[in-house]
Order: structure tokens, then sequence, then C-alpha cells
């Protein structure tokens, strides 16, 4: 099963659970019907905004699209060198490849109201960069690389060692600058 099939099956999983159909989780999550057909299928690499509100309108948190088996101790991550990798599109049309990987410091963890994350952060593969917005609020530490950070009206850029903490609800989007690879440390919230 390809890592893309996870996460889609990961929502249909949970879906089916819910006696939810596609439609009534298309119109709960404010997605469409298609969307929620491709990333079931795999047929899509999911942007995390999308991802979010599905979550949402299925009552769970992001972390559970990951989670395999939950638990109530710490959970330690060695060197940042997570188990759970999940690539994202970023928020191309029309996604070929990942320009993201999320590798969750936190899979697994029960009860968890934060996602952290160690995210590599490729160039853009598309001319076009959409903004995106939803609940919640998101910090982001540039480990190495340059990223800008589009918020609203306004660009911020940051290099390796700068930081930015936001309100997730005003639009937005996270993308390496020029050509070259970047890293951060990002920590979403969403309130369920």
């Amino acid at each position: 099963m390809s890592e893309k099939n996870l996460v889609g099956n990961k929502i249909r999983q949970l879906r089916e659970a819910r006696e939810m159909s596609v439609e009534e989780l298309a119109q709960a999550s404010h997605s469409s019907v298609e969307l929620i057909q491709q990333l079931e299928n795999g047929a899509l690499i999911p942007s995390l905004t999308p991802l979010l509100q599905i979550a949402r309108a299925l009552g769970v948190r992001l972390g559970t699209f990951l989670d395999d088996a939950t638990q109530n101790t710490p959970v330690v991550v060695k060197a940042g060198k997570s188990e759970q990798i999940v690539r994202f599109s970023g928020n191309c049309k029309t996604p070929k490849e990942s320009l993201l990987e999320f590798s969750s410091l936190a899979s697994n963890k029960v009860d968890r109201h934060m996602e952290p994350f160690i995210i590599d952060v490729h160039p853009l593969g598309c001319a076009e960069i959409n903004l995106s917005a939803h609940e919640g609020e998101e910090f982001i530490y540039v480990l190495k690389g340059q990223i800008e950070v589009m918020y609203g009206k306004e660009q911020y850029n940051l290099n390796a060692g700068d930081s930015i903490y936001y309100d997730s609800v005003i639009p937005h989007h996270v993308h390496a600058v020029g050509n070259h690879e970047a890293q951060i440390l990002a920590v979403v919230y969403t309130p369920l």
C-alpha cells in the first residue's frame, strides 16, 4: 500500500465507522465529493487545510490520520527521525509530487491538543500560490534554509533560527524560497 493511501484509507475507515456517505462528509467538511473520493482512493496527495476540515467534520484530531495505536505515556522521537511521515502536496491545483514531508513528533499520543512536526519543505512545484485558512494557531521555527510565510496581505521571510506564531484563520501559505530545500519545526493547534 502506498504512503498516499494511508491517509485516504484512514479517512474512509473513520467515515464508514460514523456511517457517513461521501456526500455527507464533503458537505460537513466544506469539501467537494470529488476531493473526498480522490483522497480515499489515493489518487490525490492531500494538502493540510482540507485534511484539517475533514478531521473536524469526522470529530477527530489531525493526528488521527497518522496514528495506528494510542499511548498514554510520553512519546519520544530520537534526532527528529519519526517513523510517521506523511507527504503533502502543498496547494498546487494539480499536485504531482510531495512539497511538504511531515514527520510527526507526537504520533500515537492519546488526547493531545497540539500537533508537532518536523517538516521538510521542498521548492514549489507550481507557479500558483493559493492561501488557505483553518481554525487554530501555528508556530513555525526554521531549522534550515529559508522560508516565506504569506499571511493575509503580508509576507515574512524567515531564515534558520527565526520563528513565527500566527492565527490560522487568516489565509496563509508556507513555502521554501527559490529552488532551495528548507526544514521547519511546526506546531499546529486546531480546536475540536
